[in-house]
């Protein structure tokens, strides 16, 4: 037994203590059956099962091999290994298309793309089209591409492989394969690809391989540092939906929706949430949350003194003054690495 310390999660009842063995000899009751499970532990670990006949054992293997690859509130995550994450479940349950915040038609036209390619296998099947779909989220960090993923993900209700890491890309597609159909997500492509697993990740994405079902959904702030071959070949990333830094009615939008979860004291009146959309020129929604934020602590620290729209339009200067300091280290990167091309301000990443 050890101890859970504490975390910025709550430890949930019943949760505060883990049972663990080291080496063990259990004895089980499985289907009106008793078995014997021998565990050791010498720095490797070692499982023997004893029953009465080799069919049993065998067949009580196969039950917990794939009892251990369902997904009960979880999410399964490849990060050179696979594991299941229930925070990033609860996470991405949180996320919905009603709290996303996107240009134009740009939501309607990412839903309805991933509604229709689920539910046109046949029509697929019938014309001879390769049923599969790669999609790439392009745009600097915090527009929402990771909201909109989370999003996809938890309307769609197909299963979802998230890929941390491209070490090991055939056992990620091996795994979406046999999961088919599915999602496979894919968050900051550029950051996952180097040398060694570049033709790898291109022979498993459009190969041999049919790759049926499967929906690769990758995510890139810096669209600059993928190749042709990656970025313009419509057989890997067919659609790209570009995320650009919110408009003056983007901005008022996503204010208002934060305005609508804030205690009434702290609400901007319509006038100062028009008044703050004009002053946030080149804000991300990861600034504009950032902004809220950081005025609340400070009206919070100071009750009374201002009101809340005071205090936000005082704090959009400050953030503009960060603002141009990343804006200046990014073109002092650029004219080093002679990579990337002068974007406009950015924000942190919303996550």
């Amino acid at each position: 037994m050890r101890y859970s310390p504490q975390s910025e999660e709550p430890v949930k009842p019943g949760k505060e203590t883990i049972d663990r063995a080291k080496n063990a000899w259990l004895e089980l009751q499985w289907q009106g059956v008793t078995l014997d499970v021998l565990y050791l532990n010498w720095g490797l670990s070692r499982f023997w099962i004893l029953a009465d006949t080799q069919e049993i054992a065998r067949a009580f293997f196969v039950a917990v091999c794939k009892w251990n690859t369902e997904l009960r509130g979880e999410v399964l995550v490849f990060n050179g290994g696979w594991y299941k994450d229930e925070n990033l479940f609860q996470d991405i349950k949180g996320a919905t298309f009603d709290n996303l915040i996107l240009r134009g038609n740009l939501k309607q036209e990412i839903r309805d793309d991933l509604v229709q390619f689920f539910g046109s296998r046949a029509l697929y099947d019938e014309y001879g089209i390769p049923w599969k779909r790669g999609i790439l989220f392009i745009g600097p960090p915090g527009n929402g591409k990771t909201h909109a993923v989370k999003a996809l993900i938890n309307s769609m209700e197909q299963p979802c492989l998230y890929i941390k890491s491209l070490h090991g890309v055939q056992q990620v597609f091996d795994r979406a394969r046999r999961t088919s159909p599915c999602i496979l997500v894919i968050e900051d492509l550029d950051s996952q690809l180097h040398p060694q697993n570049r033709s790898a990740f291109l022979n498993e994405l459009d190969g041999f391989a049919a790759n049926i079902g499967i929906v690769t959904l990758a995510t890139t702030n810096h669209p600059e540092r993928l190749d042709a071959g990656i970025l313009n070949r419509p057989s890997r990333f067919d659609r790209k939906y570009h995320f650009e830094l919110p408009d003056v009615p983007e901005r008022s939008s996503y204010l208002a929706l934060w305005n609508a979860s804030l205690k009434p004291a702290l609400q901007l009146s319509s006038e100062g949430i028009s008044k703050i959309s004009e002053l946030t020129t080149d804000f991300s929604f990861a600034y504009l949350k950032e902004l809220f934020l950081s005025s609340m602590m400070q009206w919070i620290a100071r009750p009374g003194q201002s009101t809340m729209e005071q205090v936000m339009m005082d704090k959009v200067a400050t953030l503009r003054e960060q603002m141009v300091s990343v804006y200046t280290l990014d073109e002092g990167e650029t004219d080093s690495e002679q990579t990337r091309p002068i974007r406009r301000f950015r924000g942190p990443p919303m996550r």
